[in-house]
């Protein structure tokens, strides 16, 4: 430990939005290049009907919907990807001065 008392661990944490931003950026773009490409094979007014039939759902409402479940698909996968390359040492033990 340092002379002043305090830990010092390998790196410090980075901003919060640095965090959010590293999450739902590249899950916005993922989620706009799935949206493309299924919406180019899959009318959503023939989904909706193959599904909900008594939904009122315009075109581009089933659009709006799909590209959401896309980014909440793709923010997820971001999430838990950031959860597992966390580094193990900021959060079980500080570092030792030798």
């Amino acid at each position: 430990m340092s002379d002043t008392g305090e830990k010092r661990f390998d790196h410090p944490p980075r901003p919060m939005a640095q965090r959010v931003g590293a999450i739902l950026w590249p899950s916005f773009f993922a989620a706009g290049v799935c949206t493309m490409v299924f919406f180019a094979f899959v009318d959503p007014l023939e989904l909706r009907d193959m599904t909900f039939p008594r939904l009122a759902l315009t075109r581009q409402g089933g659009y709006t919907v799909g590209f959401f479940a896309f980014w909440l698909a793709t923010a997820s996968s971001s999430l838990f990807t950031w959860i597992l390359l966390r580094p193990a040492s900021r959060y079980n033990r500080p570092l030792q001065d030798d």
